[in-house]
């Protein structure tokens, strides 16, 4: 691995969407993949390597500020930069009515989905410096029925981006936000569990198309 290689970093890289992107930008990018799930994350460098690219798995908790500080130090350590940093993490509660709204739900929710997002920013901003490339994934169901947890916790998080991209346009990085098509993934499954998932877009496909419209 040389000074020149390019580097992804992807926060929620185990499964879905997220797993789906590494795999597409791999050999391309050196992969540092993100998540909890230590499993999901090797079978996904199983399958990076299996295209001839190559990955670091940081099977970290995101809502640990110090976790965070120590992943991102050590990715300045040993590369110096991000060149591409891909936020798919999200927590989804079940859909639920607003007067029956569990407040351990809710904690989890605004943890993961905007506090996490509120500590990543300022930890890879300077990673990314003037030249590197931020994406985050919109899901617009605020004010949607039932959906009171996941919609008011995603539409922080994508306010949170709106903003640093609006303040980085002249200086950089450069960011971006974009609305993925629907998807079979476990996070589709928990909102619509009768659906046909044959009639959805597989996540390779779908990644295939985000990052060739980046």
């Amino acid at each position: 691995m040389t000074d020149q290689t390019k580097i992804a970093l992807i926060t929620g890289a185990s499964r879905g969407l997220g797993a789906a992107l590494a795999e597409a930008l791999a050999p391309e990018y050196h992969i540092v993949a993100v998540a909890r799930t230590t499993g999901g994350l090797e079978e996904l460098d199983d399958r990076i390597q299996a295209k001839g690219g190559s990955a670091t798995l940081a099977p970290m908790d995101i809502t640990v500020p110090d976790a965070m500080a120590t992943l991102c130090r050590g990715i300045h350590d040993r590369w110096g930069k991000v060149d591409l940093w891909l936020h798919t993490a999200i927590h989804t509660s079940a859909l639920t009515p607003a007067h029956f709204v569990d407040p351990k739900e809710w904690g989890k929710a605004v943890g993961i989905n905007a506090t996490a997002t509120s500590v990543l920013i300022p930890y890879v901003a300077p990673l990314l410096g003037e030249t590197g490339h931020a994406v985050f994934f919109d899901d617009p169901k605020a004010g949607e029925k039932f959906y009171g947890i996941y919609g008011a916790t995603k539409a922080a998080q994508m306010a949170l981006a709106r903003s640093w991209a609006n303040e980085a346009e002249r200086t950089g990085p450069r960011v971006s936000i974009v609305e993925p098509a629907p998807m079979p993934t476990a996070v589709r499954a928990r909102f619509h569990p009768g659906e046909d998932r044959e009639a959805l877009t597989p996540t390779a496909d779908e990644a295939i198309r985000i990052l060739s419209s980046l």
